[in-house]
Protein backbone atom coordinates (compact mmCIF):
# COMPACT_ATOMS: atom_id res chain seq x y z
CA UNK A 1 0.00 0.00 0.00
CA UNK A 2 1.47 3.18 -1.36
CA UNK A 3 1.75 6.24 0.91
CA UNK A 4 1.62 9.91 -0.07
CA UNK A 5 1.05 13.16 0.67
CA UNK A 6 -1.95 14.94 -1.27
CA UNK A 7 0.85 16.57 -3.53
CA UNK A 8 1.88 13.32 -4.77
CA UNK A 9 -0.87 12.78 -7.19
CA UNK A 10 -0.23 15.63 -8.92
CA UNK A 11 -1.64 15.83 -12.59
CA UNK A 12 1.34 15.67 -15.42
CA UNK A 13 -0.08 18.80 -17.31
CA UNK A 14 0.42 20.95 -14.07
CA UNK A 15 4.39 22.07 -13.76
CA UNK A 16 6.74 20.70 -10.45
CA UNK A 17 6.06 22.72 -7.15
CA UNK A 18 8.76 25.28 -7.55
CA UNK A 19 7.48 26.53 -10.83
CA UNK A 20 3.66 26.31 -9.51
CA UNK A 21 5.34 28.68 -6.76
CA UNK A 22 6.09 31.45 -9.06
CA UNK A 23 3.09 30.88 -11.66
CA UNK A 24 0.32 31.04 -9.06
CA UNK A 25 1.67 34.25 -7.04
CA UNK A 26 1.82 35.68 -10.32
CA UNK A 27 -1.80 34.81 -11.59
CA UNK A 28 -2.63 35.38 -7.58
CA UNK A 29 -1.72 39.08 -7.93
CA UNK A 30 -4.49 40.19 -9.76
CA UNK A 31 -6.96 38.69 -8.43
CA UNK A 32 -7.23 36.74 -4.92
CA UNK A 33 -4.46 38.69 -3.79
CA UNK A 34 -4.35 42.45 -5.08
CA UNK A 35 -1.73 43.56 -2.54
CA UNK A 36 0.50 40.67 -3.72
CA UNK A 37 3.45 41.42 -5.65
CA UNK A 38 4.76 38.27 -6.50
CA UNK A 39 7.72 37.79 -4.11
CA UNK A 40 6.54 40.05 -0.70
CA UNK A 41 3.37 41.44 0.70
CA UNK A 42 2.78 45.38 -0.01
CA UNK A 43 1.28 45.80 3.31
CA UNK A 44 4.10 43.86 5.56
CA UNK A 45 3.34 42.26 9.23
CA UNK A 46 5.37 45.41 10.40
CA UNK A 47 2.57 47.65 8.94
CA UNK A 48 -0.31 48.27 11.17
CA UNK A 49 -2.57 49.70 8.82
CA UNK A 50 -2.31 46.40 6.91
CA UNK A 51 -4.64 44.91 9.95
CA UNK A 52 -8.45 45.96 9.16
CA UNK A 53 -10.29 47.04 12.82
CA UNK A 54 -11.63 44.29 15.13
CA UNK A 55 -15.09 45.51 14.39
CA UNK A 56 -14.48 44.15 10.49
CA UNK A 57 -14.40 40.55 12.59
CA UNK A 58 -17.34 38.27 13.59
CA UNK A 59 -17.74 37.38 16.94
CA UNK A 60 -20.60 34.77 16.07
CA UNK A 61 -20.28 31.48 17.57
CA UNK A 62 -16.48 32.34 18.76
CA UNK A 63 -15.33 30.05 21.38
CA UNK A 64 -14.84 33.09 23.62
CA UNK A 65 -12.66 33.67 26.64
CA UNK A 66 -13.04 36.62 28.52
CA UNK A 67 -10.22 36.90 31.43
CA UNK A 68 -10.06 39.37 34.24
CA UNK A 69 -8.93 43.46 32.96
CA UNK A 70 -5.83 43.01 35.28
CA UNK A 71 -4.10 41.33 33.04
CA UNK A 72 -0.11 42.00 33.28
CA UNK A 73 2.34 42.86 30.48
CA UNK A 74 3.86 45.63 28.84
CA UNK A 75 1.61 47.36 26.16
CA UNK A 76 4.64 47.58 23.90
CA UNK A 77 5.12 44.06 24.18
CA UNK A 78 1.63 43.10 23.23
CA UNK A 79 2.09 45.67 20.21
CA UNK A 80 4.99 44.05 19.06
CA UNK A 81 3.56 40.19 19.53
CA UNK A 82 0.73 41.59 17.59
CA UNK A 83 3.39 42.73 14.59
CA UNK A 84 4.33 39.43 14.67
CA UNK A 85 1.57 36.85 15.28
CA UNK A 86 -1.15 38.79 13.17
CA UNK A 87 -1.94 37.34 9.36
CA UNK A 88 -2.83 34.60 7.24
CA UNK A 89 -0.93 31.47 8.13
CA UNK A 90 -1.31 28.84 5.63
CA UNK A 91 0.41 25.32 5.22
CA UNK A 92 -0.66 21.87 6.71
CA UNK A 93 -1.44 20.12 9.77
CA UNK A 94 -1.67 16.48 11.07
CA UNK A 95 -2.46 14.12 14.06
CA UNK A 96 -0.46 11.71 15.97
CA UNK A 97 -1.36 9.32 19.07
CA UNK A 98 0.69 9.85 22.00
CA UNK A 99 3.41 7.65 20.34
CA UNK A 100 4.16 9.85 18.02
CA UNK A 101 2.45 7.55 15.18
CA UNK A 102 0.76 10.05 12.22
CA UNK A 103 -3.62 9.20 12.12
CA UNK A 104 -4.82 8.91 9.14
CA UNK A 105 -7.51 11.27 8.04
CA UNK A 106 -11.49 9.62 7.94
CA UNK A 107 -12.08 7.96 4.92
CA UNK A 108 -15.15 9.88 3.92
CA UNK A 109 -13.27 13.27 3.42
CA UNK A 110 -10.61 11.34 1.42
CA UNK A 111 -10.85 11.62 -2.72
CA UNK A 112 -12.16 8.04 -4.60
CA UNK A 113 -9.30 8.78 -6.35
CA UNK A 114 -6.73 7.95 -3.54
CA UNK A 115 -8.53 5.41 -2.45
CA UNK A 116 -8.49 3.33 -5.84
CA UNK A 117 -4.96 3.73 -5.58
CA UNK A 118 -4.79 2.36 -2.28
CA UNK A 119 -3.26 5.79 -0.88
CA UNK A 120 -3.26 7.06 2.70
CA UNK A 121 -3.44 10.72 3.52
CA UNK A 122 -2.53 12.21 6.73
CA UNK A 123 -2.53 15.54 6.19
CA UNK A 124 -4.67 19.04 6.00
CA UNK A 125 -4.21 21.51 4.24
CA UNK A 126 -4.93 24.23 6.55
CA UNK A 127 -5.44 28.21 7.51
CA UNK A 128 -5.41 30.31 10.30
CA UNK A 129 -6.06 33.65 9.83
CA UNK A 130 -4.82 35.05 13.45
CA UNK A 131 -5.14 38.67 14.91
CA UNK A 132 -4.15 40.25 18.00
CA UNK A 133 -4.95 43.76 18.90
CA UNK A 134 -5.73 46.81 21.53
CA UNK A 135 -9.00 48.33 21.11
CA UNK A 136 -8.43 52.36 21.10
CA UNK A 137 -8.62 54.52 23.47
CA UNK A 138 -8.73 51.15 25.82
CA UNK A 139 -6.58 48.89 27.87
CA UNK A 140 -8.33 46.09 26.28
CA UNK A 141 -7.02 43.47 24.25
CA UNK A 142 -8.08 40.50 22.33
CA UNK A 143 -6.75 37.33 20.37
CA UNK A 144 -8.67 35.62 17.84
CA UNK A 145 -7.78 32.96 15.42
CA UNK A 146 -9.40 30.51 12.92
CA UNK A 147 -8.03 26.84 12.41
CA UNK A 148 -9.63 25.64 8.79
CA UNK A 149 -8.74 22.05 7.87
CA UNK A 150 -9.43 22.18 3.81
CA UNK A 151 -10.71 19.08 2.14
CA UNK A 152 -8.31 17.38 0.18
CA UNK A 153 -8.29 17.64 -3.70
CA UNK A 154 -6.22 15.93 -6.22
CA UNK A 155 -3.62 17.40 -7.59
CA UNK A 156 -3.47 21.29 -6.79
CA UNK A 157 -7.09 23.08 -6.82
CA UNK A 158 -6.64 26.15 -4.89
CA UNK A 159 -9.78 27.52 -6.57
CA UNK A 160 -11.73 24.69 -5.35
CA UNK A 161 -10.38 23.74 -2.35
CA UNK A 162 -13.63 23.64 0.75
CA UNK A 163 -13.72 23.45 4.34
CA UNK A 164 -13.99 21.03 6.30
CA UNK A 165 -14.26 22.21 9.83
CA UNK A 166 -13.39 25.54 11.44
CA UNK A 167 -12.16 26.35 15.21
CA UNK A 168 -12.38 29.16 16.25
CA UNK A 169 -10.92 31.09 19.51
CA UNK A 170 -10.62 34.07 21.11
CA UNK A 171 -9.37 35.42 23.95
CA UNK A 172 -9.51 38.87 25.66
CA UNK A 173 -9.10 40.93 28.69
CA UNK A 174 -12.53 42.46 29.21
CA UNK A 175 -13.84 42.33 32.76
CA UNK A 176 -15.66 39.21 33.13
CA UNK A 177 -17.03 36.50 36.02
CA UNK A 178 -16.83 33.70 33.04
CA UNK A 179 -13.51 31.46 34.42
CA UNK A 180 -10.12 32.29 32.79
CA UNK A 181 -7.69 29.99 31.06
CA UNK A 182 -3.84 31.09 30.71
CA UNK A 183 -2.60 32.61 28.06
CA UNK A 184 0.79 33.51 27.88
CA UNK A 185 2.56 35.65 24.97
CA UNK A 186 5.90 36.52 23.66
CA UNK A 187 6.89 39.92 21.42
CA UNK A 188 8.48 37.22 19.19
CA UNK A 189 4.82 36.27 18.40
CA UNK A 190 5.08 32.94 20.30
CA UNK A 191 2.54 32.37 22.42
CA UNK A 192 1.27 29.26 24.93
CA UNK A 193 -2.31 28.79 25.73
CA UNK A 194 -4.19 26.35 28.00
CA UNK A 195 -7.67 25.64 25.97
CA UNK A 196 -10.96 24.25 28.48
CA UNK A 197 -11.55 21.24 29.06
CA UNK A 198 -13.36 19.70 26.26
CA UNK A 199 -17.14 18.51 26.59
CA UNK A 200 -16.76 14.33 27.57
CA UNK A 201 -19.41 11.81 29.15
CA UNK A 202 -16.52 10.70 31.69
CA UNK A 203 -17.26 11.70 34.98
CA UNK A 204 -13.73 10.47 36.37
CA UNK A 205 -11.10 12.96 34.01
CA UNK A 206 -11.68 15.45 31.52
CA UNK A 207 -9.80 16.29 28.65
CA UNK A 208 -7.71 19.87 28.06
CA UNK A 209 -5.86 20.99 24.69
CA UNK A 210 -2.35 22.69 25.69
CA UNK A 211 -1.59 24.39 22.23
CA UNK A 212 2.56 26.02 21.91
CA UNK A 213 3.16 28.04 19.25
CA UNK A 214 6.70 28.62 18.42
CA UNK A 215 8.48 31.43 15.14
CA UNK A 216 11.30 30.64 14.28
CA UNK A 217 13.39 33.18 15.27
CA UNK A 218 15.76 33.61 12.33
CA UNK A 219 12.57 33.96 10.16
CA UNK A 220 9.61 35.14 11.44
CA UNK A 221 7.31 34.06 8.37
CA UNK A 222 7.27 30.57 9.75
CA UNK A 223 5.96 28.87 12.61
CA UNK A 224 4.70 25.71 13.86
CA UNK A 225 1.86 24.66 16.93
CA UNK A 226 2.51 21.75 18.59
CA UNK A 227 -1.10 21.00 20.51
CA UNK A 228 -1.09 18.31 23.22
CA UNK A 229 -4.16 16.79 23.91
CA UNK A 230 -4.35 16.06 27.48
CA UNK A 231 -6.11 13.73 30.22
CA UNK A 232 -6.67 15.34 33.51
CA UNK A 233 -8.00 13.00 36.47
CA UNK A 234 -6.68 12.60 39.99
CA UNK A 235 -4.13 14.96 40.10
CA UNK A 236 -2.31 13.71 36.85
CA UNK A 237 -1.62 14.76 33.39
CA UNK A 238 -1.21 12.30 30.90
CA UNK A 239 -0.76 12.83 27.08
CA UNK A 240 -3.67 11.35 24.95
CA UNK A 241 -2.89 12.59 21.21
CA UNK A 242 -0.85 15.38 19.30
CA UNK A 243 -1.62 17.84 16.77
CA UNK A 244 1.09 19.34 14.81
CA UNK A 245 0.48 22.11 12.02
CA UNK A 246 3.38 23.99 9.94
CA UNK A 247 2.48 26.97 8.69
CA UNK A 248 3.95 30.24 6.65
CA UNK A 249 2.97 33.51 6.67
CA UNK A 250 1.03 34.59 3.80
CA UNK A 251 -0.17 37.84 3.94
CA UNK A 252 -2.12 40.48 6.27
CA UNK A 253 -4.90 39.35 8.30
CA UNK A 254 -8.22 39.13 5.82
CA UNK A 255 -10.28 36.76 8.36
CA UNK A 256 -9.35 33.52 5.91
CA UNK A 257 -11.06 35.53 2.84
CA UNK A 258 -7.21 34.62 0.79
CA UNK A 259 -6.27 31.17 0.05
CA UNK A 260 -2.70 30.36 -0.55
CA UNK A 261 -3.75 27.48 -2.29
CA UNK A 262 -0.13 25.95 -4.71
CA UNK A 263 1.66 29.05 -3.29
CA UNK A 264 2.11 27.36 0.46
CA UNK A 265 5.42 27.41 0.60
CA UNK A 266 5.61 24.18 2.41
CA UNK A 267 4.28 20.55 1.60
CA UNK A 268 2.84 17.42 3.82
CA UNK A 269 4.49 16.19 6.56
CA UNK A 270 2.87 13.47 8.64
CA UNK A 271 4.45 10.88 7.00
CA UNK A 272 8.12 11.68 6.60
CA UNK A 273 10.99 11.10 8.79
CA UNK A 274 10.52 12.09 12.61
CA UNK A 275 13.20 13.70 14.48
CA UNK A 276 16.08 11.53 15.43
CA UNK A 277 16.58 10.76 19.28
CA UNK A 278 20.48 11.50 19.19
CA UNK A 279 19.48 15.41 18.05
CA UNK A 280 18.28 16.41 21.37
CA UNK A 281 19.02 13.45 23.87
CA UNK A 282 21.56 15.32 25.54
CA UNK A 283 22.13 18.48 28.13
CA UNK A 284 20.88 21.85 26.71
CA UNK A 285 20.88 25.28 28.35
CA UNK A 286 19.12 28.64 27.25
CA UNK A 287 18.01 31.62 28.22
CA UNK A 288 13.75 31.36 28.80
CA UNK A 289 11.57 34.02 28.87
CA UNK A 290 8.74 33.18 31.81
CA UNK A 291 5.22 33.80 32.76
CA UNK A 292 4.26 32.81 36.12
CA UNK A 293 0.62 31.72 37.24
CA UNK A 294 -0.95 32.24 40.47
CA UNK A 295 -4.50 31.44 40.94
CA UNK A 296 -4.94 33.68 43.40
CA UNK A 297 -4.59 36.68 41.26
CA UNK A 298 -6.47 35.07 38.54
CA UNK A 299 -4.19 36.55 35.81
CA UNK A 300 -5.01 34.99 32.54
CA UNK A 301 -2.92 36.99 30.04
CA UNK A 302 0.87 37.31 30.77
CA UNK A 303 3.68 38.27 29.41
CA UNK A 304 6.32 36.23 29.08
CA UNK A 305 9.77 38.50 30.01
CA UNK A 306 13.11 38.35 31.84
CA UNK A 307 15.76 36.38 31.50
CA UNK A 308 16.25 33.37 33.22
CA UNK A 309 19.51 30.62 31.88
CA UNK A 310 18.59 27.51 33.07
CA UNK A 311 19.97 24.02 31.99
CA UNK A 312 17.24 20.50 30.69
CA UNK A 313 18.39 17.26 30.40
CA UNK A 314 16.16 15.39 28.03
CA UNK A 315 15.63 11.42 28.12
CA UNK A 316 15.17 9.71 25.02
CA UNK A 317 12.43 7.48 26.52
CA UNK A 318 10.51 10.48 27.58
CA UNK A 319 10.82 12.18 24.48
CA UNK A 320 7.88 11.97 21.29
CA UNK A 321 9.60 12.09 18.58
CA UNK A 322 8.03 13.94 15.70
CA UNK A 323 8.56 15.02 11.57
CA UNK A 324 9.79 18.33 10.87
CA UNK A 325 12.66 18.53 13.63
CA UNK A 326 9.84 18.46 16.12
CA UNK A 327 9.27 16.82 19.77
CA UNK A 328 7.18 16.74 22.82
CA UNK A 329 7.22 15.35 25.96
CA UNK A 330 4.83 15.33 29.23
CA UNK A 331 6.63 13.77 32.01
CA UNK A 332 6.60 13.57 35.80
CA UNK A 333 9.20 16.02 37.72
CA UNK A 334 11.17 14.33 40.94
CA UNK A 335 8.76 16.87 43.20
CA UNK A 336 5.86 15.12 41.82
CA UNK A 337 5.32 18.26 39.89
CA UNK A 338 4.38 17.42 35.66
CA UNK A 339 5.96 18.84 33.12
CA UNK A 340 4.94 19.69 29.46
CA UNK A 341 6.90 20.43 27.05
CA UNK A 342 7.08 20.81 22.81
CA UNK A 343 10.41 21.67 20.88
CA UNK A 344 11.44 22.52 17.24
CA UNK A 345 14.93 21.59 16.33
CA UNK A 346 16.06 24.74 14.57
CA UNK A 347 19.39 23.67 13.13
CA UNK A 348 22.07 20.67 14.76
CA UNK A 349 22.92 21.77 18.66
CA UNK A 350 20.44 24.99 18.36
CA UNK A 351 16.86 24.66 19.26
CA UNK A 352 13.60 26.96 20.88
CA UNK A 353 11.38 25.04 23.32
CA UNK A 354 7.87 25.87 25.42
CA UNK A 355 7.54 24.42 28.65
CA UNK A 356 4.61 24.07 30.89
CA UNK A 357 4.90 23.07 35.02
CA UNK A 358 1.90 22.21 36.49
CA UNK A 359 1.75 21.38 40.09
CA UNK A 360 1.00 17.98 41.74
CA UNK A 361 -2.82 19.25 41.91
CA UNK A 362 -2.62 19.72 38.24
CA UNK A 363 -2.72 23.92 38.17
CA UNK A 364 -0.57 25.27 35.98
CA UNK A 365 2.47 27.44 37.67
CA UNK A 366 4.83 28.59 34.80
CA UNK A 367 5.42 28.50 31.59
CA UNK A 368 8.83 29.62 30.10
CA UNK A 369 9.53 29.87 26.27
CA UNK A 370 13.57 29.61 25.15
CA UNK A 371 16.42 29.33 22.90
CA UNK A 372 18.64 26.62 23.80
CA UNK A 373 21.85 25.03 22.76
CA UNK A 374 23.66 21.83 23.47
CA UNK A 375 25.95 22.02 26.41
CA UNK A 376 29.71 20.59 25.40
CA UNK A 377 30.68 17.87 27.04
Amino acid sequence: MAVFSVNNLRPSYLPSPPQLLGNRLRSFSNTLLPYFDGKQPKNSRSNPAAVPPISSVSSADLDVHQTPASTRGSSSGWAKFSDNVSGEWDGFGADFTAEGKPIELPENVVPEAYREWEVKVFDWQTQCPTLAQTESGSHLISFIYKSIKLLPTVGCEADAATRFAVQERCVTNASSECESFPFAYQSSGCYVALWPPQPISMADYRLMELEHCLIDPQDKESRVRIIQLLEAGNSELKLRQITVFVEQWYGPFRNGDQLGGCAIRDSAFAATQPLEASQVSVVWQGAAAVAAFDNTRHHSIEELRGVSVRKSVRDVDSIVLLPKQLWCSVQKTEDLETCCEAGWLLSPGHAITSKCTFSNSGELKEIAVATETIVPL
